[in-house]
């Protein structure tokens, strides 16, 4: 092993591994330290290929497939034996596993192939860019580059009035394992994790109870979206109680009395199991060393510059370890920007045309400004809003549930934000994300042609009612200002 590189990278996470092969592509030797185990051996990927976005996506599209055969298949004529599928659940972690091990099997490739050296072990940043790294096994060693990329990642947030406790108390990590269908399931925290993995037990048995401390409704998306979501994820079975701010745990005879108060006063639930998802924080312990000269704030982040340039001269953090969205796509932006940087390409990163995603079903996306951040900055704004309900591609494919909405400036047209709730969300902020990143206006949507019958028709609709000219919708009268 080489004790000098160009580029050293610590993490292999999604923002780790990419800035690792953009940086050889380059043509800099590059090596990537990275210690996470999975299933007892090394792993690339980090917490998303791993424990995160694809496990828990992979366990949401099954958990719909049996929830959509149990209760709407029978409406497309398609009836089965006895009225009820039968749930392997053994099977559809063994499926969750398989993915895993292709994605993360298929990073190391592309580290063989880009000519990555992965280095599987712990890394510290010490002063003059040098990196103590120490493997799994023998004794530590002192690496030297002209560059190193922090991008360690994050982990979820521990609540000391819920601690863990095995497998009835646990983090999103430990709620991707569970071996059977928990009857009665606690979760604490109502934001895109807790919905997501309330959503997928939810869908395959548990009566599910989703305890959250503030009084709003996923705060940081549009109300109108946010109401939208709430009432589908009602319907399907979850019991979101807002203002409900756990005091305490206990667990005994494996099941979790959790205590909580709201404002009709204290409370308590027992749960067979108890998912404790209130955000995640920044795995920056033991990052740095004490004379490296990185400043970490109080929160654990590092600062720095629109280019992701640290306050030492070479050394870039990227990813869930500094400002902005913890987003695996923002972290591999960050570190495809920073490797160009390094390279000496003129790049940047458009901060402002970020989506967010919750694949709940239906799925919620959203990218800009909401109609209350317009209002509170004193924007002159309008809005374009049409239901799945008009549409007939979600007619036909009998999921219609949700809306497209727009907001944007009265007086230059411009697309400040876009907000669904409904089928393939996902794929369909993405044209607003690409509409607000060339400076698009409701008008330039409104000119575009879209296929029908196709979901894509309720962005066009919705930007022909922002000016009242929707047609397979009634417009809504313009807002007065």
């Amino acid at each position: 092993m080489a004790d000098n590189y160009d580029v050293i990278v610590i993490g292999g996470g999604p923002g780790g591994y990419v800035a690792a092969i953009r940086a050889a592509q380059q043509g800099f030797s590059v090596a990537c330290i990275e210690k996470r185990t999975h299933r007892g051996k090394p792993a690339l990927g980090g917490t998303c290929l791993n424990v995160g976005c694809i496990p828990s996506k992979a366990l949401l599209d099954s958990s719909w497939k049996f929830y959509e055969a149990k209760e709407y298949l029978g409406e497309h004529g398609i009836k089965l034996n006895q009225n009820q599928p039968k749930l392997d659940l053994q099977q559809m972690h063994k499926r969750k596993d398989e993915i895993v091990a292709q994605l993360t099997g298929g990073v190391e490739q592309l580290f063989k192939a880009n000519k990555v050296t992965w280095l599987q072990g712990a890394g510290r940043l010490q002063a003059g860019k040098k990196v103590e790294f120490a493997p799994g096994e023998g004794d530590k060693q002192t690496l030297q580059a002209k560059y190193v990329i922090l991008a360690s990642g994050s982990e979820p947030i521990q609540l000391p009035v819920a601690e863990l406790h095995e497998d009835v108390v646990v983090t999103s990590t430990g709620a991707l394992e569970f071996e059977s269908v928990p009857k009665r399931l606690g979760v604490i925290g109502a934001g895109i994790i807790g919905l997501e993995l309330g959503s997928v037990w939810a869908r395959l048995g548990a009566e599910v109870t989703v305890l959250e401390a503030v009084d709003t409704m996923l705060p940081m998306v549009d109300r109108t979206v946010a109401k939208e979501t709430q009432k589908h994820l009602k319907n399907q079975g979850l019991d979101i109680r807002l203002g409900a701010r756990v005091t305490g745990t206990e667990v005994k005879q494996k099941k979790a009395t959790v205590s909580f108060s709201d404002k009709n006063g204290d409370h308590q639930e027992t749960f067979d199991r108890l998912i404790v998802a209130v955000g995640r924080a920044p795995c920056t312990d033991h990052l740095v060393s004490g004379d490296a000269g990185i400043t970490l704030d109080e929160r654990g982040f590092i600062d720095v510059d629109s280019q992701c340039r640290t306050e030492v001269p070479g050394v870039y953090a990227i990813g869930d370890i500094v400002r902005g969205p913890a987003l695996a796509h923002k972290a591999i932006e960050e570190g495809s920007m920073v490797a160009e940087v390094i390279g000496g390409e003129h790049t940047q990163l458009n901060y402002e045309t970020i989506p967010s995603v919750i694949y709940t079903h239906p799925e919620v996306a959203w990218i800009g400004k909401t109609e209350e951040e317009a209002k509170a900055a004193g924007d002159a704004y309008k809005t374009g809003m049409v239901a799945f309900a008009t549409n007939g591609r979600a007619l036909a494919a009998g999921d219609s549930g949700g809306l497209v909405k727009f907001v944007a400036d009265e007086n230059t047209d411009r697309i400040l934000g876009m907000h669904v709730v409904g089928p393939q969300a996902s794929e369909l902020v993405q044209q607003g994300v690409i509409a607000m990143e060339f400076g698009g206006t409701m008008e330039d949507l409104q000119l575009m042609v879209f296929s029908h019958p196709s979901l894509s028709e309720t962005v066009h609709e919705a930007a022909l009612a922002a000016d009242q000219k929707a047609i397979h919708a009634v417009n809504r009268p313009r807002r007065k200002k």
